[in-house]
C-alpha cells in the first residue's frame, strides 16, 4: 500500500497532460476540469487547458496555456465549461489534426483528457490511431526533431463524457444529465400546480433527439401519464388509448394529467410525434382544456451537486488512467456505474451508441432499449407498470400489506409510499398505510389506500403518513393484535436507522408471537445515509444539494469582504457522509467528521493552512464540520480557534444549518431512486408472501423474510436484517464500513494538502457488453 501511495505523488513527474471540454456545454464539466488539473499537479505532472475546444488545439498559440491550482478557483459552481467548446471543422480534416500534433508535441504533451459528446470522443479516437503517422510527417517536414518525436512517441487519451441527455452508452448518468433534470423537474413542478389548479392536461417537450433517457426519468420524477420516447414507439392505436388512460385517471379524481415527449419522438413508422400533435389530439378527442410547452437548453443551466461529484470523481480517475496508460492500453471513457468508478474501452462505447442510432433506424426497438442497458431498461419496466398497467378490478386471492415511515423525515418518502402502494395494488394486493410509524401500528392509525389516495405524492417532500422514531418492541402486544385485526401480511418499511433497529426487534419479536412472523422489507429513507446494507439512503441526494446551495450563497456573500473563512455545521449524527460529500462538492477545505478522528494538531494544521491560502488568490475558506464529529471540539470551538489564529488574516463566520438540510421536493434522483425502491420492494414482497403460506396463513420465520433492500455497489440486493448486524456500529448507529470515506483523500488533495493518495482500489477497464451482462444496478 505505501508504495502505491508514494507512486500517486510520482506518477506524473515528467509528464504533461492538456484538458479540453468540446462540443455542447454540460454541468460539472468545470468539476471535472478542476479536479484534472489539481490531481495533476498533486502527481507532479504539467497541466494545460486547451481553451476552445479542438479549435484551440489546431490554433495553438494562447489557445494552450499551463494551469495551477488557483486559476481553477471558483470554477466549481459555475455552469458551462470556462475553458470554453466549439464546434470544430479543421479537426475532422487531417490537415487539422497534424496542426494539433505539432503544439502538443512542441509542448511535450502525450497525455490528453477530453471531456464532450460521442462526436467528440470519437475524434479523439481517431487522432490517437493517427498519432504515429502523424508525427513521421510531421518530422519528415522539419516541423519537429526525431527526439521530439521519440519523446512523444504515444498519445494516451481518456474520455469524460458531459452530454445533458445522457446518450452515450455504457455509463449509467452522464456529466450534466442530474443538472439537466433539475431544470426540467422544477419547470414541471412549477406546471403542475397551475394546472391542477385549472384541471388541465399538459404535454411537455423536453430535450433528447436520439434518447429519450431525460423524457423518461422525468416522467417517473413526476408521475406523468404518459411518456414518449425515440427508443419504444407506442402500438398503433396509441391515441385511443392516449385519451381512454386520461379519461380514466380523470374519473379516478385527478385534476392533472402530464404527458412527457422527448423532442426525438416516433411512431412505429419512424413519423415524428410532437408535443403540438398530441395537444391538438387530445383537444379534438376530449374535454380536456391542454395547454403545451417546449423546454429548450434551459435544462443547460445551474449545475447540481450530482454532476459536481461525479465530475470530481471522474477527473481523478481520468488522470490515473491517463499516468497508468502504455502503448498498448486502448483509449478509454472514465465513468460511474451505479457507484462505482469504471474504465471502458471508448470505441466499443461509440460502437454501442452507433448500434442504438442503427437499431432505431431500422426498427429494431426492442434491440434498441436492451442496448441502451439495464438502468435505462429498468426505468422504463417501471414506468410501464405505474403507467400503463390498469389494476385489477376485484381483489381476489389478494393479501394484504401495509406501507410505513420510520424515523425522521426524508425527501422521497412520499414517491417511496406511492409507487409501494400503486405496484402492490396493480398486483392485485389489498394496499394499507399505517400513520405514525411503529405507534401508528401499535394504536391502529391504519387506513386502506387506493388508487388516487398517493395521487401527486412524487414531488412532495417530508413524509405524508406521518413518521415517527418509536420503536416496536414495548408495544408487541397492540401490534401483533393489529396484524391480525387489519389481517397485515407483508410490511414495507420505509425509513432512516430506526427502521432496521425496528426490522431486528421485530425478527426478535417473532419467538413470543406468531403475529409477527409475516415477512418484510426496509427501504433506507435518511438524509443521514447511515443505514447499513446501502450504499445510498432515500433523502440523502436533496439533503445534499441543499447543503451546498447554501454553502454556494454563504461563499458568495464573501466575495465582496475576501479574507472570510466560514464554518458550517451540517446534520447527519455521527455519519459524515452529508459533511464529505458536501465538502468534495462544494470545494470545502476541510471537512470534519467522527469517523475520521481528528486532534488538535490537525485543527492547527487546517487554519495555517487557511492563512497560507489567504496569501494567494483565492481569498475565501470553507469548512464543514458533521454535528457529532468531536463531543469537545464543538462548532463554537472551532470557530472561537479559527478566529483567534486568524486575527489579521482572515475574520470567520458560523452558520449552523438545523432542519432546514432535509430538504422541500425530493430530487430528480430522490424521487426516481425512491420509485424504483418501491417496485422492487413490493415484486420481492409478492414472492415472500407466496413462499411463506402455509396451512391457510402466512408464517415467515426464515431470516431472509425480514431484509434492508440497498444498493451495493452497482446492485440493488436484499439482504437479511440479521446479517446485517456484524457489519453495523449500533453505539453510534452507523455501518462499521462505509464506503465514501475512500473518496475522504480526493477532497484534501483537492484543497492542496499534502497527503498520500491510495491508488490500490483504481479502476480496472471493463468491457461493455460483459459489464451490461453482469450488472443490474438501478
Amino acid at each position: 500500500m505505501t508504495h502505491e501511495h508514494h507512486a500517486a505523488k510520482t506518477l506524473g513527474i515528467g509528464k504533461a497532460i492538456a484538458v479540453l471540454t468540446s462540443g455542447g456545454d454540460a454541468q460539472g464539466m468545470n468539476a471535472a476540469v478542476r479536479a484534472v488539473v489539481r490531481v495533476g499537479i498533486y502527481t507532479g505532472a504539467r497541466v494545460f487547458f486547451v481553451h476552445e475546444g479542438y479549435q484551440g488545439l489546431v490554433d495553438g498559440g494562447d489557445n494552450i496555456r499551463e494551469a495551477t491550482w488557483e486559476s481553477v478557483s471558483m470554477m466549481l459552481q459555475l455552469g458551462g465549461t470556462v475553458i470554453g467548446s466549439a464546434r470544430c471543422k479543421d479537426f475532422r480534416e487531417r490537415e487539422g489534426r497534424l496542426r494539433a500534433a505539432h503544439n502538443l508535441v512542441k509542448r511535450g504533451i502525450t497525455n490528453l483528457c477530453v471531456i464532450g459528446g460521442d462526436g467528440s470522443l470519437t475524434g479523439a479516437d481517431t487522432f490517437r490511431s493517427e498519432w504515429s503517422d502523424l508525427l513521421s510527417d510531421l518530422q519528415k517536414s522539419g516541423k519537429i526533431t526525431a527526439e521530439e518525436a521519440t519523446k512523444s512517441s504515444y498519445l494516451n487519451i481518456v474520455g469524460l463524457v458531459g452530454s445533458i441527455d445522457n446518450d452515450f452508452c455504457g455509463t449509467d448518468m452522464t456529466i450534466g444529465t442530474d443538472s439537466a433534470l433539475h431544470r426540467i423537474i422544477e419547470i414541471v413542478d412549477a406546471i403542475t400546480t397551475t394546472a391542477q389548479s385549472h384541471q388541465r392536461t399538459f404535454v411537455l417537450e423536453v430535450m433528447g433527439r436520439h434518447c429519450g433517457y431525460l423524457a423518461l426519468v422525468t416522467s417517473l420524477s413526476c408521475g406523468a401519464d404518459w411518456v414518449f420516447i425515440p427508443e419504444c414507439p407506442p402500438d398503433d392505436d396509441w391515441e385511443e388509448h392516449l385519451c381512454r388512460r386520461l379519461s380514466e385517471t380523470r374519473n379516478r379524481g385527478s385534476r392533472l394529467n402530464i404527458i412527457i415527449v422527448a423532442e426525438g419522438a416516433i411512431d412505429k413508422n419512424g413519423k415524428p410525434i410532437t408535443s403540438e400533435d398530441i395537444k391538438n389530439l387530445v383537444i379534438w378527442k376530449g374535454p380536456w382544456m391542454t395547454r403545451s410547452s417546449r423546454l429548450r437548453p434551459e435544462g443547460r443551466l445551474g449545475p447540481e451537486r450530482l454532476c459536481f461529484l461525479q465530475g470530481s470523481r471522474m477527473g481523478v480517475e481520468a488522470v490515473m488512467a491517463l499516468l497508468e496508460g502504455t502503448p498498448d492500453t486502448p483509449a478509454c471513457v472514465v465513468s460511474l456505474s451505479g457507484n462505482q468508478a469504471v474504465r471502458l474501452p471508448l470505441m466499443e462505447c461509440v460502437q454501442v451508441t452507433k448500434d442504438v442510432t442503427r437499431a432505431m433506424d431500422e426498427r429494431r426497438f426492442d434491440e434498441a432499449l436492451k442496448l441502451r442497458g439495464r438502468s435505462f431498461m429498468n426505468n422504463w419496466e417501471v414506468y410501464k407498470l405505474l403507467a400503463h398497467v390498469r389494476p385489477p378490478k376485484s381483489k381476489s386471492g389478494s393479501h394484504t400489506v401495509a406501507v410505513m415511515n420510520v424515523g425522521a423525515p426524508a425527501a422521497g418518502m412520499n414517491a417511496a409510499v406511492r409507487s409501494t402502494v400503486r405496484i402492490g395494488l396493480i398486483q392485485g394486493n389489498r394496499m394499507l398505510v399505517v400513520h405514525d410509524g411503529f405507534e401508528g401500528l401499535a394504536k391502529g392509525q391504519i387506513e386502506e389506500a387506493g388508487w388516487s389516495y398517493v395521487g401527486g405524492w412524487t414531488g412532495q417532500g417530508g413524509s405524508k403518513l406521518g413518521t415517527k422514531r418509536t420503536l416496536p418492541k414495548k408495544s408487541f402486544e397492540q401490534i401483533s393484535a393489529n396484524i391480525t385485526k387489519f389481517n397485515i401480511q407483508g410490511l414495507v418499511i420505509i425509513g432512516g436507522f430506526e427502521a432496521y433497529t425496528g426490522g431486528l426487534e421485530l425478527m426478535e419479536g417473532r419467538k413470543q408471537y406468531d403475529e409477527l412472523c409475516i415477512p418484510f422489507v426496509v427501504i433506507p429513507a435518511t438524509v443521514s445515509n447511515n443505514v447499513p446494507g446501502s450504499d445510498f439512503s432515500v433523502g440523502a441526494d436533496t439533503a445534499l444539494n441543499t447543503i451546498c446551495m447554501t454553502c454556494d450563497r454563504i461563499k458568495q456573500s464573501a466575495a465582496g469582504t475576501k479574507r472570510r473563512v466560514f464554518i458550517i455545521e451540517t446534520m447527519g449524527g455521527y455519519c459524515g457522509y452529508l459533511a464529505t460529500m458536501a465538502g468534495l462538492a462544494a470545494g470545502a477545505d476541510a471537512a470534519y467528521i467522527f469517523e475520521d478522528p481528528f486532534t488538535i494538531r490537525d485543527l492547527q494544521v487546517n487554519v495555517e493552512h487557511l492563512v497560507q491560502k489567504m496569501k494567494t488568490t483565492v481569498k475565501r475558506g470553507l469548512v464543514l464540520r458533521n454535528e457529532k464529529c468531536n463531543e469537545n471540539y464543538t462548532t463554537d470551538f472551532i470557530f472561537n480557534l479559527y478566529s483567534e489564529e486568524g486575527k489579521g488574516i482572515f475574520d470567520s463566520r458560523k452558520n449552523v444549518l438545523g432542519h432546514m438540510q432535509q430538504g422541500g421536493s425530493p430530487t430528480p434522483f430522490d424521487r426516481n431512486f425512491a420509485t424504483k425502491m418501491g417496485a422492487k420492494a413490493m415484486n420481492w414482497m409478492s414472492g415472500k408472501i407466496k413462499e411463506s403460506y402455509r396451512n391457510g396463513r402466512i408464517f415467515a420465520n426464515s431470516p431472509d423474510s425480514g431484509c434492508v433492500l440497498g444498493m451495493r455497489k452497482r446492485a440493488l440486493v436484499f439482504q437479511p436484517v440479521t446479517e446485517l448486524k456484524e457489519q453495523t456500529d449500533f453505539e453510534h448507529r452507523i455501518p462499521k464500513e462505509q464506503w465514501w470515506l475512500k473518496l475522504r483523500p480526493i477532497l484534501k488533495i483537492l484543497a492542496k494538502y499534502e497527503i498520500d493518495l491510495d491508488t490500490s482500489e483504481h479502476a480496472h477497464l471493463e468491457h461493455i457488453s460483459r459489464k451490461r451482462s453482469g450488472e443490474a444496478n438501478v
